[in-house]
């Protein structure tokens, strides 16, 4: 990839429904926090290419922010397959196995249906490989910032879970002829 590129990666505003569930791609933002919105598009950089996971809410961040983004299926969240809808302690009171069993390994384990985060982490990667030289705006999802910042660091995907990434958070890295660098991570704009 020629010349350096720089990414302000915004995760999604928070979403419409029951904390604690495994949301399906479909599931609205709540856009309500105008102020955050605000402050977070002013610290865009203008005339930037602008990409976001095809996610719903994602799709309705961007647009909140005034971006029109080039939608990248590389950058969907993890896929959690079957227990995609249900909430977390829906499925621990089940007391089903498969779901005790994933957390013990949780970067290398695969929920029933679905993918693991190593397996996020290199979906990531080559949709990073998509985005050229200059400044982007990327609207994407909590494990899509933890895989990107994996990436950058050079971690292992075990190590890059122990990143928070909050709603509306800003982390800026930038890939650079030398390496990547991480500017800042979950950065609250006020």
């Amino acid at each position: 990839m020629e010349g350096e590129t720089f990414l302000w990666l915004i995760r999604h505003a928070p979403v419409e429904g029951v904390t604690g569930t495994i949301h399906a791609a479909d599931a609205p933002a709540d856009l309500g926090d105008r102020a955050q919105l605000d402050a977070v598009r002013r610290r865009l950089p203008p005339d930037a290419a602008s990409y976001a996971s095809p996610s719903r809410r994602t799709v309705e961040t961007a647009r909140a922010l005034g971006l029109e983004p080039e939608l990248i299926s590389e950058f969907r969240e993890q896929d959690f397959g079957d227990w995609t809808g249900h909430r977390h302690d829906e499925l621990s009171a089940t007391g089903d196995d498969a779901y005790a069993q994933f957390w013990n390994d949780p970067a290398n384990a695969r929920p029933p249906g679905g993918e693991s985060f190593a397996d996020q982490v290199a979906r990531v990667r080559s949709g990073l490989s998509r985005i050229g030289a200059g400044s982007a705006t990327l609207v994407v999802h909590s494990g899509t910032i933890r895989a990107a910042l994996c990436i950058a660091l050079d971690l292992t995907p075990q190590a890059a879970l122990r990143f928070v990434i909050d709603p509306l958070s800003l982390t800026r890295i930038d890939r650079l002829a030398s390496g990547w660098r991480v500017v800042s991570a979950n950065q609250r704009i006020s």
